[in-house]
């Protein structure tokens, strides 16, 4: 087994039980909006579509922040008011 083949199995492994421990959080107490995200971004340093779902979900995520008033937009529009 090379060294390229060990890596992206060792990465599998720990990004998959990483993103399974947030699926269970969802149900259980804990942070699991933030453990999924973890395990995507350790499973897209090998598989490219762990990089596409990681995007999307911080596209969504910031589209959500937005929508409450709490992204970059609204935060730059409050700035902008407050030193007019």
């Amino acid at each position: 087994m090379t060294y390229k083949v060990a890596r992206r199995i060792a990465v599998g492994v720990v990004g998959t039980t990483v993103v399974l421990l947030g699926v269970a959080l969802l149900i259980l107490p804990g942070p699991a909006l933030i453990v999924i995200p973890a395990g995507l971004a350790i499973l897209a340093l090998e598989f490219a579509w762990a990089r596409r779902w990681l995007r999307i979900a911080r596209e969504r995520s910031q589209q959500a922040l937005e929508l409450i008033g709490v992204g970059k937009r609204a935060r730059t529009q409050s700035r902008k008011l407050s030193s007019s």
